[in-house]
Formats: structure tokens, C-alpha cells, sequence
């Protein structure tokens, strides 16, 4: 079988920031890296289900919402997937950074957090959440759209 792209990525070379991982047609993969890879710290589970849940919702819910496709934890917990269309760099960015400000001061309950609306609602750390946020929002902030590149 042929590698994936993302697999082909040198995450040794990789650190904490916002890239193009790939454009397939008119979708854009965005990698959010919040955690450098393989140097032992990554999201909690708690911290990263929370987040997946609040990013979602904001995304989904912004100005930006239709060219939204998707948002969702990598497996490793180093970061986030987010798939757009129609937008620029500069624009996806700014999503990105909308929602983490929103992700860092975020109070109340967590949307979706029941039984009814998530398959492991009880797997969930807003505390954690908030502090991952607020620590990658100076990475993203001091983004540009040109930048977004590994």
C-alpha cells in the first residue's frame, strides 16, 4: 500500500504551530499542532474530547460556518484536524484563532456533553481544555496566513 501524505510529513522536523497538510480539490486540511511531536507531552484525553467538542461548536457556529467540514482530534493528541473549503489561509487562521480565544475563556457547560449527544460524554476536562487553548493562542497569534506551511 502506498504511505498517506500525513504519514510522510518528518514529524522530528515538526513543532507547534498551523499548516496546510494537504488540499484535495477545493478542501483544505489544516493541521493544528499543539504539542510537539514524540517529546512526551500530549493532550489528555479529557482535555482533547473537550476541546473537539468546543472548537466544533465554534466553528461550526462563526462567521465562517459553511466553509466548515470538519474538526476532530489526531489520534496521537498532539492537535487537530480542520477541514475547510472556500477560504484562505488568512481566513482559516483567523478561524483558528476566533476559536481558541473562545476555547481559553470558555464557561458553562460543555456543548454536547450528555448522554444523549456524545458516546463518552463523562471524558471530559474543561480546567485542562482551557489551559491547552490558552497556551497555543500565541502560537497562532503570531501567524500569518503566509506562513502556514511545514
Amino acid at each position: 500500500m502506498e504511505r498517506i501524505a500525513s504519514f510522510c510529513v518528518d514529524h522530528t522536523k515538526l513543532d507547534r504551530g498551523m499548516y496546510l497538510s494537504r488540499q484535495d480539490g477545493d478542501v483544505l486540511t489544516w493541521d493544528i499542532r499543539m504539542k510537539k511531536p514524540n517529546h512526551g507531552d500530549y493532550l489528555s484525553t479529557g482535555a482533547a474530547h473537550t476541546l473537539e467538542h468546543l472548537f466544533a461548536t465554534y466553528a461550526r457556529n462563526s462567521a465562517f460556518q459553511d466553509s466548515v467540514i470538519y474538526v476532530g482530534p489526531m489520534g496521537c493528541r498532539t492537535g487537530f484536524y480542520l477541514l475547510t473549503r472556500g477560504l484562505t489561509p488568512a481566513k482559516a487562521l483567523e478561524l483558528t484563532v476566533e476559536s481558541f480565544r473562545f476555547m481559553a475563556g470558555f464557561e458553562g457547560a460543555v456543548p454536547g456533553a450528555s448522554e444523549v449527544e456524545c458516546g463518552n460524554y463523562r471524558d471530559m476536562d474543561l480546567p485542562a481544555a482551557k489551559a491547552e487553548a490558552a497556551a497555543m493562542l500565541p502560537v497562532l497569534e503570531a501567524l500569518t496566513g503566509d506562513e502556514l506551511h511545514y
